[in-house]
This record gives C-alpha cells, sequence and structure tokens, in this order.
C-alpha cells in the first residue's frame, strides 16, 4: 500500500486560470493519461443546469438535462481517446449516499458509457490515508502536473493548487492508480447497491 503524499503544494490558481490550465496540459499529454479522485461526498456545481434542477426538487428534469449531454461528451471521450489519451476516476462513495451523490453517480455513470474509465471505492478503502483527515480532491495530468482543487466552505470550487514537481504526479498518481485497480466499476455498484439512480422521483 502507498503511504499517502501530503497535500499539493505549488502554484495558486483562480478558477478560469486552473480550467486554462488544465485544458493547455491536457492537449499536451504524452503518457499516463488524466487521473482523478473525488472524495467530497457533497458540492455545489457552478453552470450545470442538472444540478440546479436536482437542487429545486426537480429529478425528473435532473436527469432529462444529463441525458441531453450524451452526444457532447460521447465526442469528448472520442477526441481523447483518439489522441492516445483516457481519462481515468476515482470515485470515493460514503454510505448511506448522499442525495447529492445519488444526483453525481447519474453524471458519472453516463461519463463511463461515454468513455470515461470510472470506479468506485468506500470509505474503509481510503481510511489508511486518511489518518490526518480527509484526501483532497486531485487531477494528474500525464507525468507533468498534479491539481489539488480548492473549494468554498459551501463546497463550490474556486480554483486548484499545482505542483509541477516530478515526485509529487508520481504520488498521486501511484495513490489513485491503486485504488483504482482495487475499486468496483460504477455500472457494478449502481446494480449491486439497487439505488434508484436511473429512475425518476416521481
Amino acid at each position: 500500500m502507498y503511504d499517502r503524499p501530503d497535500g499539493v503544494a505549488g502554484e495558486s490558481l483562480g478558477l478560469d486560470a486552473y480550467y486554462e490550465d488544465f485544458r493547455s496540459r491536457f492537449r499536451d499529454i504524452e503518457e499516463r493519461d488524466c487521473w482523478k479522485l473525488e472524495r467530497g461526498q457533497s458540492f455545489r456545481e457552478k453552470d450545470s443546469p442538472s444540478w440546479e434542477a436536482f437542487v429545486k426538487g426537480d429529478w425528473n428534469q435532473a436527469l432529462r438535462l444529463i441525458s441531453e449531454r450524451r452526444e457532447s461528451l460521447t465526442e469528448y471521450y472520442g477526441r481523447a481517446a483518439g489522441n492516445g489519451v483516457h481519462l481515468y476516476r476515482v470515485r470515493v462513495v460514503a454510505e448511506p449516499i448522499s442525495a447529492y451523490l445519488q444526483w453525481e453517480l447519474n453524471s458519472l455513470l453516463q461519463r463511463s458509457e461515454c468513455g470515461e474509465r470510472i470506479r468506485v471505492v468506500g470509505l474503509d478503502d481510503v481510511a489508511g490515508f486518511e489518518r490526518n483527515g480527509e484526501l483532497p480532491e486531485i487531477v494528474t495530468l500525464g507525468t507533468k502536473a498534479v491539481y489539488q482543487v480548492v473549494y468554498s466552505r459551501t463546497g463550490l470550487a474556486e480554483g486548484a493548487v499545482r505542483s509541477l514537481k516530478a515526485d509529487d504526479v508520481d504520488r498521486w498518481y501511484e495513490l489513485i492508480s491503486s485504488l483504482y485497480e482495487n475499486g468496483e466499476e460504477i455500472a457494478e455498484f449502481v446494480e449491486r447497491k439497487g439505488v434508484s439512480l436511473r429512475q425518476s422521483s416521481a
């Protein structure tokens, strides 16, 4: 088992700067793909009509809006794969499953169907890394960059801290990929838990 890396120390980026930096570096990935670790159980989603419908209690509309993204997501993951890059994600899920995660799991299930490689782990799987607090939200890009996404107290993304140090990138890649190796495919998780994710709440 890998030791937990320290949180990312490096340059602080505002949200727009983080997105732009991510996009520019994503185009230049040459090996080891893109890996993401999601730990928080509830967030606020900026510029997401589906999340806004979910918050208002309109589950049917939230699901409809998710379904409308399928074509664009398929194109996005297809372009990435055509450039030799695949996206991997480890989603930590605590039980009982939060309302936010019931919504997000719909989104992630669709993403997996469109090309992203997503697996689920539980709290027991990350407990050994969390003796000093919860794992942060982390994204690695190839061998060149790692970001720790920064959130407000209310769960809204505010930016990221970026490190370009090879040791930082390697340590987080090793941790995320090891969790992924032992994780459960998201479709299997949803099926096993029997959570009403695909259906409306009506």
